[in-house]
């Protein structure tokens, strides 16, 4: 078994993944900005993902507790809802911090570590809105593009040290992240709409997916991003 560091652990679906790596045997390391990680599991950091000081931190302390990082879910992300038209800079700038170069950096410092141990897995949350896109929110879906991309091109590097790379690209599950909708009823009924599977998702159901790339019997498939949306989005 491995020691998994899961990021963005304090919401549903962060949870869920830290809480079904830890089924799987592993020790597991959570994160996020919200003290409420804190009460997910007893390895637990408040971390602010634009600080690379911060992330440091805790991949040098998780190694010293738990030993080498072998896994590690890039799940953390914000996203503010603005009209494209009046974006600021300073927040543009703020999310692609968080969900782009905090996934970049957790990914160097996973890779160091995985390297010491001969391989690793790491998943990249990304977002089925990359694909089909969604108004109001141009910064979020740029940085899960990223995401995507990030992951291909880490696959392709960090292959020859047994590190393999992939994504999972979740639909509209019910989290706290559909609060930004005025109209909730509405809005699920659109997801459903627009989904071949009649139901919403469960955040544990997610997390099989990703206990399935972390481990064992994913161990020669890298370079991928697997959409978990009911169907909404098939590619």
């Amino acid at each position: 078994m491995s020691t998994a560091v899961v990021t963005g652990a304090a919401g549903s679906l962060g949870r869920a993944i830290a809480h079904r790596l830890a089924a799987d045997g592993h020790a597991v390391a959570v994160c996020d900005i919200d003290a409420a990680v804190e009460d997910v599991l007893g390895n637990a950091y408040i971390v602010d993902l634009r600080s690379p000081a911060d992330i440091a931190r805790m991949f040098d302390d998780a190694h010293d507790r738990l030993g080498p990082v072998g896994i590690l879910v890039n799940n953390a992300a914000i996203y503010p809802t603005t009209p494209f038209l009046d974006i600021s800079v300073d927040e543009y700038d703020n999310v692609h911090a968080v969900n782009q170069r905090g996934y970049w950096l957790c990914a160097q410092a996973a890779a160091r570590q995985m390297a010491e141990i001969g391989g690793g897995a790491i998943v990249n949350i990304a977002s089925s809105t990359m694909h089909g896109g969604w108004a109001n929110l141009a910064s979020y879906v740029a940085t899960k593009g990223a995401a995507g991309a990030l992951t291909r091109a880490l696959a392709r590097e960090l292959g020859p040290l047994e590190i393999r790379v992939n994504a999972v690209s979740p639909g509209a599950f019910p989290t706290a992240a559909e609060q930004i909708y005025d109209d909730p009823a509405a809005y699920n009924k659109h997801v459903l709409d627009q989904q071949s599977l009649k139901r919403r998702g469960t955040p544990e159901e997610l997390a099989a997916v990703v206990s399935f790339l972390a481990g064992a019997d994913a161990s020669f498939v890298t370079g991928q991003t697997i959409e978990v949306s009911g169907g909404w989005v098939m590619t």
